[in-house]
């Protein structure tokens, strides 16, 4: 048999340098899963427990490796199980490519089994490239177009197969009016401002005599330019999530993530600047910027459709964040006054301070900051670190302290629960020979992280570093829900939506052949650590965390409070302890 429009796709993956597909078959896709067990070159068919987690897994690929995700599906409910991972990829904008089978062609249009509009569908999620390939010829064109539009636009492309075509003989485009003949190779340019505006922007942080700098994840490759100008302007560097482990924490000037996972120093720094600049970020939370009028701004970002975005710019750069810096620290003139520096630098190191204070109050039966304290002076040198959505988004955020060689992500812009799993799974297949850690509340762990472990088990003899650790936070809470209901909308705790039953994680884990251990007293954080990180095989930590723990802002406002003791006095059920919680952690506060 000779080469089939399935075969094809596979070799031109491969040609493009995909190593790895995630994904789960079905009969819609047939056709492109024999041609991938019959692919000698790659790419690798790596199948996971649910669609999502191919999803996922394909979107952390790309955060981990700076390379697109591949992620692959049958027509109709798998295609539609991919969706929540593909806007995990968008949102935060790096390459995925879906590879979605379909109905056969004859059918299309009669409401057959399975029968999606794919492309309308997907219309969303991959809005700058969807197309379905109706005809061999086709399938060249719109395998390259996928991957060089992904790969340059950094965003979510798909391709659509119905599962004849998978099967028909590849052709060759005709030498005829029509046919385009399409090549394979992207390499993403350098852009640099014009140096008017560079000029520009250089005159703005000159002037300024408190410069507040907010990166965001378009910094991962300019770390050094980030930091050398920040020294030059004696600026202080604020993170968004997605920056938190590109950016190292035990520079002085480093403030730390900021928002409502943020810290105090960063808060202030915002509050108190008269310059801004930000640099690859598209931080939502406006609030948590300077106030309109208070400060001058820069902003520098490669996509010229997010400057301006969030804040009133005076000078907006659009440009790749490395060379950009690197021409504005030409273009500066050094500071001698280091006082604001200085004074963030303070902030700073006070800031440690109060959270190894706040880790050390007494809770029932564990404190969760705690947990992440005893991590952060665990954590290894070259840890790659995968942080849900929950709580624990908030002690990742604050109490880690990273260093350079390290490296994770969450899910930012989506936001969505049941990622840290499948990026663990990612980041374990771009690079065995390091360990990674996974933080995951219980209501992620049972959404979709039970599922994943499984897909764990079955692929971590093949890693050369076997360490793979799995923290579950057992608060039996959506406990994040919760404090915003508590606070956000002044409602007690609502217990039908809120509870979560109690689940034996470590030993689920020894079930799955891995290493279950447990955390259920403070005194046992550093041994379980200790022996998590030097297992021989993948770890599941299960830590009995007290719900009771709020999550705090950096301050808290007037609206937050009322909303607080609202939801206290209106009859929620653990009023008392959760009082008595919050006393201790403002207590650590108010006694500095």
């Amino acid at each position: 048999m000779g080469q089939t429009v399935g075969d094809f796709i596979v070799s031109r993956l491969a040609e493009w340098g995909v190593e790895r597909v995630y994904g789960y078959s079905g009969d819609g896709i047939n056709g492109v899963m024999g041609a991938l067990r019959r692919a000698e070159a790659g790419p690798r068919l790596i199948p996971t427990r649910h669609e999502e987690i191919a999803a996922f897994t394909a979107a952390a690929h790309a955060k981990f490796t700076d390379t697109p995700g591949v992620c692959v599906a049958t027509s109709g409910p798998g295609a539609v199980h991919l969706l929540n991972g593909l806007y995990d990829a968008k949102k935060d904008h790096v390459p995925a490519v879906a590879l979605v089978g379909q109905q056969a062609r004859m059918s299309l249009g009669t409401d057959y089994q399975q029968e999606i509009d794919l492309t309308a569908l997907y219309k969303d999620v991959a809005g700058d490239y969807v197309h379905l390939v109706a005809d061999a010829p086709q399938a060249r064109h719109l395998v390259d177009q996928a991957l060089r539009i992904a790969t340059a636009r950094r965003t979510v492309t798909a391709i659509v197969v119905p599962n004849d075509v998978q099967d028909l003989p590849m052709v060759d485009p005709p030498r005829s009016h029509g046919a385009v003949f399409s090549g394979i190779g992207y390499r993403p340019p350098r852009t640099v401002p014009e140096p008017a505006d560079l000029d520009a922007a250089a005159a703005v942080l000159n002037a300024g005599e408190k410069v507040a700098i907010l990166a965001g994840a378009g910094c991962k490759h300019a770390v050094d330019e980030l930091l050398a100008l920040a020294d030059i302007l004696g600026a202080g560097i604020a993170k968004a999530i997605l920056a938190k482990t590109m950016i190292p924490d035990d520079v002085d000037y480093v403030t730390g993530t900021v928002g409502l996972l943020g810290t105090e120093p960063s808060a202030d720094m915002m509050a108190d600047c008269d310059t801004l600049l930000l640099v690859g970020t598209r931080f939502p939370y406006a609030e948590f910027l300077p106030e309109e009028g208070q400060a001058r701004a820069v902003q520098i970002d490669i996509d010229a459709e997010a400057l301006g975005l969030r804040y009133p710019t005076e000078v907006n750069l659009a440009g790749d964040a490395a060379t950009t810096l690197a021409a504005l620290a030409e273009r500066v003139t050094r500071k001698t006054d280091r006082a604001w520096q200085n004074t963030l630098i303070d902030k700073t190191r006070d800031w440690w301070r109060l959270v190894d204070e706040r880790a050390e109050i007494a809770a029932d039966p564990v404190n969760p900051q705690a947990v992440f304290a005893g991590l952060s002076r665990h954590l290894p040198a070259d840890a790659m670190l995968a942080c849900d959505v929950g709580s624990g988004t908030n002690w990742y955020a604050r109490y880690l302290r990273v260093r350079r060689g390290m490296a994770g992500s969450v899910s930012g812009g989506l936001a969505s629960m049941g990622n840290a799993l499948p990026y663990l799974l990612a980041a374990k297949f771009a690079q065995p020979g390091r360990p990674a850690i996974a933080m995951v509340g219980d209501g992620a762990m049972q959404m979709l992280g039970n599922q994943a472990l499984m897909d764990v088990a079955r692929y971590w003899r093949e890693w050369r570093d076997p360490r793979a650790v799995v923290l579950v936070l057992n608060n039996r809470d959506l406990n994040q829900v919760t404090w915003e209901q508590r606070v956000m909308e002044g409602d007690p705790k609502f217990e039908t939506s809120q509870d979560l039953p109690d689940f034996a994680y470590d030993e689920y884990a020894r079930l799955l052949g891995l290493t279950g251990l447990r955390i259920e007293s403070p005194e046992a954080i550093d041994a379980v650590w200790r022996e998590a990180l030097a297992a021989d095989r993948p770890v599941v930590i299960n830590a009995y965390t007290d719900p009771g723990i709020a999550p705090l802002p950096p301050h808290i406002g007037f609206e937050q409070a009322k909303g607080f003791m609202t939801s206290m006095l209106g009859g929620d059920p653990e009023a008392g302890h959760v009082i008595r919680d919050s006393m201790k952690e403002m207590f650590a506060k108010w006694r500095r």
